[in-house]
């Protein structure tokens, strides 16, 4: 069931992109850009004053105008890049701050008084810490920002389109590690060093490692995807519409205050109340890219685990659409119209989240979910071995086969008797005690090899699917075609008669044929 929703939604998005691709090719056609090149971009004032002292000749233009060294071109991509890899470290503290609060939290909620969170204290844990783990987000990402526009001034791009790239790249980098750093956590890491009764690894000799709900470690990152979504998807509304509202009710009070204002509105003449309005932020459309682009990630890359993200988005993009042509209309001045022939680097962006995806939920099928215990006992331990997996009654016996004993007397506390926990380890009797038994590694081995064939078939399906799909419709194509050949013959005839002038003006005989 797993996979048959991987390949589906990884497969749909894949036609998505391809689809974008006719789609912004018919666009291209329609605004008259198919054979529109960007003109030499004017170079940077802060890379003129920068590098003024030394000169190059321009291939293109034949004018000399400032270079950036090479050396020192790379020692600022080196220091951005060391600023990158420091602020993604600061990402990972932040997750190991939060990891320590839930084994902090943990421990105080399973011996609480009230006997409600007493009982669901695993689920109080792991919905305070996705509160707390969101907060820290919204919170980082306003560092980020200020951040990225550091170290991309630190570069010292050589144009305006440079400048926008680099700074694109980094806020998607910022934004992406500090939104899904936590989900990685709980999908990969949560509960696979936790240890077994009677030698459980601790952090910090104090506080035992957290291990996943009885039902699963899907449980776990279905809420703290649900949870992170929801709230951001919220967030992001408030900000794009809320904020501006408020940023303008406050203009309008301060205009009174300030008695430049008249008695009524009308008498203002429409310019002068569309200047009163909110001026767009400084780059663009990026925020917007920015948001669709986590939320593609959000729809495609943990999407065997939370199948409802993709309807969330819907809804969520239902509702933008109005609110964005409302905010857009009536909220912000009116922006100032650019011409370009694509989405830039966002679409490459897509494509990298794309492979990401197959590879992220083959690990989540064959790691977070039981789909590949529950394969290898159903075909080599339960009742069906060697026969098929044929009806549900092969699974018979499976829960009883993933739990392993542990004898309670090794705790040297009183206690007798014996208690089972999800785990391939050898009885407390057998030669080996405690160590890992041959199904543990038939599992392994198994995931391993789904992984292996799993993210191959995506590849191939991926790759099958953008063959078949052609990056232009073919109406479109034949027009192309058919303006090329009529721009042909206009030149053809053009030329022609300008032959047929040339001769008749030197008195030569001419034919009625191409010459």
């Amino acid at each position: 069931f797993f996979a048959i929703i991987k390949v589906q939604f990884i497969s749909t998005a894949t036609v998505f992109l391809e689809f974008w691709k006719r789609r912004r090719a018919v666009l291209t056609y329609d605004w008259d850009l198919i054979d529109w090149e960007d003109e030499e971009e004017e170079l940077r004032p802060q890379f003129e004053a920068k590098y003024s002292q030394v000169e190059r000749v321009n291939p293109i233009t034949g004018k000399p105008e400032p270079f950036q060294p090479f050396p020192d071109k790379l020692s600022r991509l080196m220091v951005s890049v060391s600023g990158i890899f420091f602020m993604i470290s600061l990402v990972l503290t932040a997750v190991f701050a939060v990891v320590v609060y839930r084994l902090v939290a943990m421990e105080q909620f399973a011996s609480f008084k009230w006997y409600f969170i007493k009982k669901y204290w695993q689920f109080a844990t792991s919905g305070t810490g996705v509160c707390i783990n969101f907060m820290i987000i919204m919170s980082l990402n306003v560092v980020y920002e200020k951040v990225a526009y550091l170290l991309t001034d630190l570069e010292h791009p050589r144009t305006e389109s440079e400048w926008e790239n680099s700074f694109a790249l980094k806020m998607f980098l910022f934004q992406f590690v500090n939104l899904n750093s936590s989900i990685f956590y709980i999908a990969f890491f949560l509960g696979r060093f936790a240890g077994r009764p009677g030698k459980y690894n601790k952090l910090f000799n104090r506080w035992r490692l957290e291990e996943c709900h009885p039902s699963g470690c899907l449980i776990d990152l279905c809420l703290q995807m649900g949870v992170i979504m929801v709230l951001k998807q919220m967030w992001n509304n408030f900000m794009e519409l809320g904020y501006p509202l408020l940023q303008n009710w406050w203009s309008r009070r301060k205009m009174k205050r300030g008695g430049q204002l008249m008695e009524h509105k009308v008498s203002l003449p429409q310019w002068e109340k569309d200047w009163n309005l909110q001026p767009m932020n400084l780059h663009g459309l990026m925020d917007e890219y920015l948001e669709m682009v986590l939320q593609f990630g959000f729809t495609t890359i943990f999407v065997a685990a939370f199948p409802l993200a993709p309807l969330l988005a819907l809804l969520n993009n239902i509702i933008e659409i109005r609110l964005d042509a409302y905010k857009f209309v009536t909220q912000w001045r009116r922006p100032m119209p650019a011409r370009a022939t694509d989405i830039g680097i966002w679409y490459g962006i897509l494509e990298g989240i794309g492979v990401l995806a197959v590879i992220t939920n083959a690990f989540v099928i064959a790691i977070t979910s039981d789909y590949i215990p529950r394969f290898v006992y159903a075909y080599k331990y339960g009742p069906c071995t060697d026969q098929g997996y044929r009806q549900e009654k092969c699974l018979k016996g499976y829960v009883n086969s993933s739990l392993s004993v542990f004898d309670l007397s090794e705790l040297g506390m009183g206690y007798s008797g014996y208690c089972r926990y999800r785990d391939y380890r050898a009885p407390p009797w057998s030669s080996t005690p405690y160590e890992f038994t041959l199904q543990f590694w038939h599992v392994l081995a198994a995931r391993l090899a789904f992984i292996i064939v799993f993210e191959h078939l995506v590849f191939g399906i991926k790759s099958f699917i953008a063959y078949l799909i052609p990056d232009m419709p073919k109406d479109l194509c034949d027009r192309m075609r058919r303006e090329k050949y009529l721009v042909q013959e206009m030149m053809y005839e053009a030329e022609l008669e300008h032959l047929q002038k040339e001769r008749k003006k030197n008195g030569k005989q001419y034919h009625h044929e191409w010459p």
